[in-house]
Protein backbone atom coordinates (compact mmCIF):
# COMPACT_ATOMS: atom_id res chain seq x y z
CA UNK A 1 0.00 0.00 0.00
CA UNK A 2 1.85 3.49 -0.60
CA UNK A 3 2.52 6.60 1.23
CA UNK A 4 1.22 10.28 0.93
CA UNK A 5 3.00 11.48 3.23
CA UNK A 6 2.18 15.15 4.00
CA UNK A 7 4.25 18.33 3.50
CA UNK A 8 5.97 20.05 6.35
CA UNK A 9 7.47 23.78 7.08
CA UNK A 10 10.61 24.55 5.89
CA UNK A 11 10.20 25.59 9.83
CA UNK A 12 9.74 22.26 10.54
CA UNK A 13 12.34 20.31 8.39
CA UNK A 14 14.85 22.51 9.94
CA UNK A 15 14.09 21.62 13.48
CA UNK A 16 13.80 18.15 12.29
CA UNK A 17 17.60 18.05 10.86
CA UNK A 18 18.50 20.11 14.81
CA UNK A 19 16.32 18.12 16.66
CA UNK A 20 18.39 14.79 15.32
CA UNK A 21 21.67 16.09 16.46
CA UNK A 22 20.70 17.17 19.97
CA UNK A 23 19.38 13.27 20.13
CA UNK A 24 22.55 11.83 18.64
CA UNK A 25 24.63 13.82 21.62
CA UNK A 26 22.06 12.86 24.01
CA UNK A 27 22.04 9.22 23.40
CA UNK A 28 25.88 9.01 22.71
CA UNK A 29 26.50 10.78 26.25
CA UNK A 30 23.97 8.64 28.15
CA UNK A 31 24.16 5.06 26.26
CA UNK A 32 20.78 4.85 26.05
CA UNK A 33 19.94 3.75 22.33
CA UNK A 34 18.24 0.53 23.68
CA UNK A 35 15.93 2.30 25.43
CA UNK A 36 15.35 4.45 22.75
CA UNK A 37 14.84 2.07 20.54
CA UNK A 38 12.34 0.34 22.64
CA UNK A 39 10.40 3.73 23.32
CA UNK A 40 9.75 4.11 19.34
CA UNK A 41 8.76 0.19 18.80
CA UNK A 42 6.54 0.50 22.03
CA UNK A 43 4.61 4.05 20.53
CA UNK A 44 4.04 2.14 17.19
CA UNK A 45 3.35 -1.24 18.09
CA UNK A 46 0.61 -0.51 19.99
CA UNK A 47 -1.45 -0.05 16.19
CA UNK A 48 -4.50 -1.76 15.31
CA UNK A 49 -5.08 -2.17 11.48
CA UNK A 50 -8.49 -3.72 12.47
CA UNK A 51 -10.04 -0.34 14.08
CA UNK A 52 -7.26 2.15 13.34
CA UNK A 53 -6.53 2.92 16.82
CA UNK A 54 -3.10 2.99 18.65
CA UNK A 55 0.47 3.44 16.72
CA UNK A 56 2.94 6.47 16.54
CA UNK A 57 1.17 9.04 17.64
CA UNK A 58 3.04 10.90 20.57
CA UNK A 59 0.76 8.88 22.98
CA UNK A 60 3.29 7.77 25.27
CA UNK A 61 3.32 11.18 26.60
CA UNK A 62 0.78 10.68 28.55
CA UNK A 63 1.46 8.68 32.22
CA UNK A 64 -1.35 6.21 31.74
CA UNK A 65 0.36 4.87 29.03
CA UNK A 66 4.18 5.06 30.25
CA UNK A 67 2.07 2.82 32.95
CA UNK A 68 0.92 -0.09 30.67
CA UNK A 69 2.76 -3.55 32.10
CA UNK A 70 4.56 -3.82 28.82
CA UNK A 71 5.80 -0.10 29.45
CA UNK A 72 7.57 -0.44 32.43
CA UNK A 73 10.91 1.71 32.59
CA UNK A 74 9.94 3.79 29.34
CA UNK A 75 9.28 6.76 31.73
CA UNK A 76 12.82 6.71 32.17
CA UNK A 77 13.15 7.68 28.12
CA UNK A 78 10.39 10.14 28.36
CA UNK A 79 12.19 12.04 31.24
CA UNK A 80 15.87 11.98 29.59
CA UNK A 81 14.10 13.46 26.22
CA UNK A 82 12.22 16.00 27.61
CA UNK A 83 15.11 18.66 27.83
CA UNK A 84 15.12 18.15 24.10
CA UNK A 85 11.43 18.09 23.35
CA UNK A 86 10.85 21.37 25.30
CA UNK A 87 13.52 23.05 22.55
CA UNK A 88 11.70 22.27 19.62
CA UNK A 89 7.76 22.79 20.66
CA UNK A 90 6.88 23.00 16.88
CA UNK A 91 7.73 18.78 16.85
CA UNK A 92 4.81 16.60 17.49
CA UNK A 93 5.82 14.13 20.23
CA UNK A 94 4.81 11.35 17.90
CA UNK A 95 7.68 12.65 15.39
CA UNK A 96 9.86 13.40 18.13
CA UNK A 97 9.71 9.66 19.35
CA UNK A 98 10.24 8.00 16.07
CA UNK A 99 12.83 10.17 15.60
CA UNK A 100 14.47 8.98 18.60
CA UNK A 101 14.29 5.59 17.39
CA UNK A 102 15.76 6.21 14.33
CA UNK A 103 18.51 7.94 16.29
CA UNK A 104 19.53 4.92 18.47
CA UNK A 105 19.74 2.78 15.38
CA UNK A 106 22.06 4.62 13.14
CA UNK A 107 24.40 6.22 16.18
CA UNK A 108 25.19 2.44 17.30
CA UNK A 109 26.30 1.64 13.77
CA UNK A 110 22.80 0.16 12.35
CA UNK A 111 21.21 0.66 9.01
CA UNK A 112 19.85 4.30 8.44
CA UNK A 113 16.10 4.56 8.32
CA UNK A 114 14.44 6.90 5.94
CA UNK A 115 12.02 9.28 8.26
CA UNK A 116 9.10 11.45 6.76
CA UNK A 117 7.52 13.47 9.32
CA UNK A 118 4.40 14.71 9.58
CA UNK A 119 2.46 12.74 12.51
CA UNK A 120 0.30 14.78 14.47
CA UNK A 121 -0.39 13.56 18.09
CA UNK A 122 -3.60 11.87 19.41
CA UNK A 123 -5.25 12.64 22.45
CA UNK A 124 -5.77 9.63 24.18
CA UNK A 125 -3.18 6.60 24.59
CA UNK A 126 -4.81 3.10 23.15
CA UNK A 127 -5.84 0.03 25.46
CA UNK A 128 -3.16 -1.75 27.23
CA UNK A 129 -2.54 -5.29 26.34
CA UNK A 130 -1.84 -4.58 22.18
CA UNK A 131 2.16 -5.23 22.46
CA UNK A 132 3.80 -8.61 22.20
CA UNK A 133 4.62 -11.20 25.62
CA UNK A 134 8.25 -12.09 25.21
CA UNK A 135 7.02 -15.32 27.42
CA UNK A 136 4.71 -16.53 24.45
CA UNK A 137 6.13 -17.95 21.33
CA UNK A 138 4.81 -17.98 17.06
CA UNK A 139 1.16 -17.70 17.18
CA UNK A 140 1.75 -15.42 19.88
CA UNK A 141 4.02 -13.18 17.68
CA UNK A 142 2.07 -13.80 14.59
CA UNK A 143 -1.44 -12.57 16.10
CA UNK A 144 0.11 -9.35 16.90
CA UNK A 145 2.72 -8.09 14.33
CA UNK A 146 0.49 -9.84 11.44
CA UNK A 147 -3.17 -9.86 12.07
CA UNK A 148 -3.02 -6.88 14.68
CA UNK A 149 -0.39 -4.60 13.42
CA UNK A 150 -0.20 -5.81 9.47
CA UNK A 151 3.41 -6.09 9.02
CA UNK A 152 4.25 -10.19 7.90
CA UNK A 153 7.06 -12.87 8.90
CA UNK A 154 9.95 -11.47 7.55
CA UNK A 155 9.29 -8.06 9.60
CA UNK A 156 8.58 -9.85 12.62
CA UNK A 157 12.12 -11.82 12.57
CA UNK A 158 13.87 -8.75 11.30
CA UNK A 159 12.28 -6.01 14.34
CA UNK A 160 13.37 -9.46 16.55
CA UNK A 161 16.96 -8.65 15.59
CA UNK A 162 16.54 -5.21 17.14
CA UNK A 163 17.59 -7.25 20.20
CA UNK A 164 21.01 -6.48 19.58
CA UNK A 165 21.19 -3.62 21.32
CA UNK A 166 19.91 -3.74 25.09
CA UNK A 167 19.54 -6.21 28.03
CA UNK A 168 16.17 -7.30 29.77
CA UNK A 169 15.79 -5.51 33.66
CA UNK A 170 14.17 -8.39 36.20
CA UNK A 171 11.96 -5.00 37.75
CA UNK A 172 11.07 -4.22 34.21
CA UNK A 173 10.41 -7.56 32.23
CA UNK A 174 10.90 -10.57 34.48
CA UNK A 175 13.88 -11.62 32.80
CA UNK A 176 17.15 -10.16 33.01
CA UNK A 177 20.58 -9.91 30.84
CA UNK A 178 21.64 -9.12 27.31
CA UNK A 179 21.11 -10.84 23.92
CA UNK A 180 24.50 -10.56 23.10
CA UNK A 181 27.69 -9.20 24.35
CA UNK A 182 27.61 -5.85 22.83
CA UNK A 183 24.41 -4.95 23.72
CA UNK A 184 25.40 -1.08 22.55
CA UNK A 185 26.42 -2.09 19.23
CA UNK A 186 23.56 -2.69 16.44
CA UNK A 187 24.57 -5.53 14.25
CA UNK A 188 23.65 -9.33 13.42
CA UNK A 189 24.93 -10.20 16.43
CA UNK A 190 21.63 -11.60 17.83
CA UNK A 191 20.98 -13.99 15.07
CA UNK A 192 24.40 -15.54 15.35
CA UNK A 193 23.75 -15.81 19.54
CA UNK A 194 19.95 -17.88 18.41
CA UNK A 195 21.57 -20.46 16.45
CA UNK A 196 24.83 -21.15 18.26
CA UNK A 197 22.53 -22.06 21.27
CA UNK A 198 22.46 -21.33 25.07
CA UNK A 199 25.48 -19.52 26.70
CA UNK A 200 25.75 -18.36 30.56
CA UNK A 201 25.09 -14.61 31.03
CA UNK A 202 23.25 -14.12 27.69
CA UNK A 203 19.54 -14.07 27.42
CA UNK A 204 17.21 -16.15 25.11
CA UNK A 205 13.42 -15.31 25.61
CA UNK A 206 10.65 -17.80 24.61
CA UNK A 207 9.87 -15.44 21.96
CA UNK A 208 13.52 -15.79 20.58
CA UNK A 209 13.27 -19.31 20.63
CA UNK A 210 10.01 -19.25 18.82
CA UNK A 211 12.41 -17.92 15.72
CA UNK A 212 14.35 -21.30 15.16
CA UNK A 213 11.23 -23.80 15.99
CA UNK A 214 9.45 -21.98 13.51
CA UNK A 215 9.75 -23.19 10.16
CA UNK A 216 8.92 -20.05 7.81
CA UNK A 217 10.79 -17.57 10.78
CA UNK A 218 13.95 -19.78 11.00
CA UNK A 219 15.54 -19.35 7.66
CA UNK A 220 15.53 -15.79 8.00
CA UNK A 221 17.27 -16.30 10.93
CA UNK A 222 19.80 -18.20 9.36
CA UNK A 223 20.24 -15.77 6.47
CA UNK A 224 20.82 -12.68 8.68
CA UNK A 225 23.09 -14.71 10.97
CA UNK A 226 25.42 -15.13 7.59
CA UNK A 227 24.61 -11.69 6.10
CA UNK A 228 24.57 -8.62 7.52
CA UNK A 229 23.77 -6.47 4.92
CA UNK A 230 20.67 -8.41 3.99
CA UNK A 231 19.52 -7.83 7.82
CA UNK A 232 20.63 -4.08 7.60
CA UNK A 233 18.40 -4.06 4.36
CA UNK A 234 15.04 -5.63 6.38
CA UNK A 235 15.65 -4.66 9.56
CA UNK A 236 15.55 -0.64 7.62
CA UNK A 237 12.15 -1.41 5.79
CA UNK A 238 10.66 -3.49 8.86
CA UNK A 239 11.63 -0.17 11.08
CA UNK A 240 10.08 2.39 8.52
CA UNK A 241 6.77 0.15 8.22
CA UNK A 242 6.26 -0.08 11.98
CA UNK A 243 7.49 3.82 12.76
CA UNK A 244 4.41 4.93 10.15
CA UNK A 245 1.81 2.47 11.00
CA UNK A 246 -1.88 4.47 10.52
CA UNK A 247 0.54 7.46 9.10
CA UNK A 248 0.01 8.75 5.46
CA UNK A 249 -2.10 6.02 4.53
CA UNK A 250 -3.02 6.59 0.90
Amino acid sequence: MGKSYPTVSEEYSKAVEKCKRKLRALIAEKNCAPLMLRLAWHSAGTYDVSTKTGGPFGTMRHKTEQGHAANNGLEIAVRLLEPIKEQFPILSFADFYQLAGVVAVEVTGGPEIPFHPGREDKPEPPQEGRLPDAAKGSDHLRDVFIKQMGLNDRDIVALSGGHTLGRCHKERSGFEGPWTTNPLIFDNSYFEELLSGEKEGLLQLPSDKALLSDNVFRPYVEKYAADEDVFFADYAEAHLKLSELGFAEA
